[in-house]
């Protein structure tokens, strides 16, 4: 687990990713990646929008995914 790391974008460098963000990555990109995308990057990756994303993110909430703790 990666505490008190900086997180930044692979694409566009955003830098200092929150945590949902890091975990969505590990969630729909697989727990074992190394490079993590910003939400609008991560979007334009799937093909999807960053509303989707955002919903995705309160629905693996709601399953109590361990990722989004």
């Amino acid at each position: 687990m990666m505490t008190n790391v900086k997180v930044n974008c692979v694409s566009c460098f955003k830098e200092d990713l929150d945590k949902d963000t890091i975990a969505l990555n590990k969630k729909l990109l697989g727990k074992e990646i190394e490079h993590f995308y910003c939400m609008e990057c991560l979007a334009e990756y799937l093909n999807t929008s960053t509303e989707e994303l955002l919903e995705k993110i309160e629905q693996f909430k709601e399953d109590g995914c361990t990722l989004f703790k």
